[in-house]
Protein backbone atom coordinates (compact mmCIF):
# COMPACT_ATOMS: atom_id res chain seq x y z
CA UNK A 1 0.00 0.00 0.00
CA UNK A 2 2.77 2.47 0.87
CA UNK A 3 4.46 1.75 -2.45
CA UNK A 4 1.25 2.68 -4.26
CA UNK A 5 0.95 5.93 -2.31
CA UNK A 6 4.55 6.83 -3.00
CA UNK A 7 4.09 6.29 -6.74
CA UNK A 8 0.65 7.88 -7.07
CA UNK A 9 0.24 11.53 -7.83
CA UNK A 10 -2.03 12.40 -4.95
CA UNK A 11 -3.01 15.87 -6.11
CA UNK A 12 -2.27 17.86 -9.24
CA UNK A 13 -2.79 21.60 -9.69
CA UNK A 14 -6.34 21.23 -11.04
CA UNK A 15 -7.36 19.01 -8.12
CA UNK A 16 -5.77 21.43 -5.65
CA UNK A 17 -7.68 24.35 -7.22
CA UNK A 18 -10.95 22.42 -7.08
CA UNK A 19 -10.37 21.55 -3.43
CA UNK A 20 -9.54 25.13 -2.44
CA UNK A 21 -12.09 27.12 -4.41
CA UNK A 22 -15.02 25.95 -2.32
CA UNK A 23 -13.67 27.55 0.85
CA UNK A 24 -14.14 31.23 -0.07
CA UNK A 25 -17.44 30.63 -1.89
CA UNK A 26 -19.07 28.78 0.99
CA UNK A 27 -17.23 30.90 3.56
CA UNK A 28 -18.60 34.21 2.27
CA UNK A 29 -22.15 32.82 2.18
CA UNK A 30 -21.82 31.28 5.63
CA UNK A 31 -20.15 34.40 7.05
CA UNK A 32 -22.96 36.58 5.74
CA UNK A 33 -25.53 34.20 7.18
CA UNK A 34 -23.90 34.30 10.60
CA UNK A 35 -23.54 38.09 10.41
CA UNK A 36 -27.25 38.50 9.61
CA UNK A 37 -28.20 35.98 12.29
CA UNK A 38 -26.20 38.01 14.80
CA UNK A 39 -27.97 41.18 13.75
CA UNK A 40 -31.39 39.52 13.91
CA UNK A 41 -30.65 37.96 17.31
CA UNK A 42 -28.98 41.15 18.54
CA UNK A 43 -25.93 39.10 19.44
CA UNK A 44 -22.70 41.04 19.11
CA UNK A 45 -20.69 37.84 19.62
CA UNK A 46 -22.46 36.16 16.70
CA UNK A 47 -21.91 39.22 14.52
CA UNK A 48 -18.21 39.12 15.36
CA UNK A 49 -18.06 35.45 14.34
CA UNK A 50 -19.67 36.39 11.01
CA UNK A 51 -17.12 39.16 10.53
CA UNK A 52 -14.23 36.79 11.29
CA UNK A 53 -15.63 34.30 8.78
CA UNK A 54 -15.65 37.03 6.14
CA UNK A 55 -12.03 37.90 6.96
CA UNK A 56 -11.05 34.23 6.67
CA UNK A 57 -12.99 33.85 3.41
CA UNK A 58 -11.16 36.80 1.90
CA UNK A 59 -7.87 35.19 2.86
CA UNK A 60 -8.95 31.80 1.44
CA UNK A 61 -9.78 33.51 -1.84
CA UNK A 62 -6.10 34.25 -2.41
CA UNK A 63 -4.85 30.65 -2.76
CA UNK A 64 -8.02 29.70 -4.63
CA UNK A 65 -7.24 32.42 -7.18
CA UNK A 66 -3.51 31.71 -7.34
CA UNK A 67 -4.04 28.02 -8.06
CA UNK A 68 -6.26 28.87 -11.04
CA UNK A 69 -3.46 29.46 -13.54
CA UNK A 70 -1.67 26.15 -12.86
CA UNK A 71 -5.04 24.40 -13.07
CA UNK A 72 -5.67 26.07 -16.42
CA UNK A 73 -2.44 24.61 -17.79
CA UNK A 74 -3.79 21.11 -17.10
CA UNK A 75 -7.43 21.63 -18.06
CA UNK A 76 -6.84 23.40 -21.38
CA UNK A 77 -5.26 20.17 -22.73
CA UNK A 78 -8.48 18.21 -22.23
CA UNK A 79 -10.54 17.67 -25.37
CA UNK A 80 -13.83 19.57 -25.40
CA UNK A 81 -12.70 22.29 -23.02
CA UNK A 82 -12.98 25.63 -24.75
CA UNK A 83 -10.55 28.45 -24.04
CA UNK A 84 -13.46 30.91 -23.92
CA UNK A 85 -14.99 29.05 -20.96
CA UNK A 86 -11.71 29.26 -19.07
CA UNK A 87 -11.25 32.95 -19.89
CA UNK A 88 -14.77 33.85 -18.71
CA UNK A 89 -14.12 32.04 -15.44
CA UNK A 90 -10.72 33.71 -15.05
CA UNK A 91 -12.16 37.19 -15.64
CA UNK A 92 -14.95 36.58 -13.12
CA UNK A 93 -12.42 35.19 -10.63
CA UNK A 94 -10.47 38.46 -10.68
CA UNK A 95 -13.60 40.37 -9.72
CA UNK A 96 -14.59 37.78 -7.10
CA UNK A 97 -11.13 37.93 -5.54
CA UNK A 98 -11.27 41.73 -5.30
CA UNK A 99 -14.79 41.60 -3.83
CA UNK A 100 -13.88 38.91 -1.27
CA UNK A 101 -10.75 40.80 -0.25
CA UNK A 102 -12.70 44.04 0.08
CA UNK A 103 -15.37 42.33 2.19
CA UNK A 104 -12.65 40.78 4.34
CA UNK A 105 -10.84 44.08 4.83
CA UNK A 106 -14.07 45.88 5.70
CA UNK A 107 -14.98 43.11 8.14
CA UNK A 108 -11.53 43.49 9.74
CA UNK A 109 -12.08 47.25 10.01
CA UNK A 110 -15.48 46.65 11.64
CA UNK A 111 -13.83 44.30 14.14
CA UNK A 112 -11.11 46.85 14.82
CA UNK A 113 -13.66 49.61 15.41
CA UNK A 114 -15.58 47.33 17.78
CA UNK A 115 -12.54 46.42 19.87
CA UNK A 116 -12.47 46.92 23.61
CA UNK A 117 -15.95 45.59 24.18
CA UNK A 118 -17.74 48.08 21.94
CA UNK A 119 -20.63 46.75 19.87
CA UNK A 120 -20.39 46.40 16.10
CA UNK A 121 -21.97 49.60 14.79
CA UNK A 122 -25.03 49.61 12.58
CA UNK A 123 -23.11 51.46 9.86
CA UNK A 124 -20.28 48.88 9.92
CA UNK A 125 -22.85 46.09 9.70
CA UNK A 126 -24.56 47.73 6.71
CA UNK A 127 -21.33 48.39 4.81
CA UNK A 128 -19.99 44.87 5.37
CA UNK A 129 -23.38 43.32 4.55
CA UNK A 130 -23.70 45.18 1.24
CA UNK A 131 -20.12 44.52 0.13
CA UNK A 132 -20.34 40.94 1.42
CA UNK A 133 -23.52 40.36 -0.60
CA UNK A 134 -21.71 41.64 -3.69
CA UNK A 135 -18.81 39.32 -2.92
CA UNK A 136 -21.19 36.39 -2.46
CA UNK A 137 -22.84 37.12 -5.80
CA UNK A 138 -19.54 37.41 -7.64
CA UNK A 139 -18.25 34.24 -5.97
CA UNK A 140 -21.40 32.34 -6.96
CA UNK A 141 -21.13 33.57 -10.56
CA UNK A 142 -17.46 32.62 -10.71
CA UNK A 143 -18.24 29.18 -9.31
CA UNK A 144 -20.97 28.69 -11.92
CA UNK A 145 -18.58 29.62 -14.72
CA UNK A 146 -15.92 27.33 -13.28
CA UNK A 147 -18.38 24.46 -13.19
CA UNK A 148 -19.28 25.05 -16.84
CA UNK A 149 -15.68 24.41 -17.86
CA UNK A 150 -15.95 20.68 -17.33
CA UNK A 151 -19.69 20.08 -16.93
CA UNK A 152 -21.64 20.48 -20.15
CA UNK A 153 -24.89 19.72 -18.35
CA UNK A 154 -24.83 23.08 -16.53
CA UNK A 155 -23.77 25.27 -19.45
CA UNK A 156 -26.13 27.88 -20.78
CA UNK A 157 -27.43 27.02 -24.20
Amino acid sequence: MFTYLAEAELMNAAHFHLALNHLPVVGVLFGLGVLFAGRFLRSDVTMRVGLWLLVASGLFAIPAYLTGEPAEEIVEKIAGIGESLIERHEDAASIALAAALLAGVLAAVALFLARGGRAVSHLAFLVVAVVGAGAAGSMAWTAKLGGEIHHQEIRSK
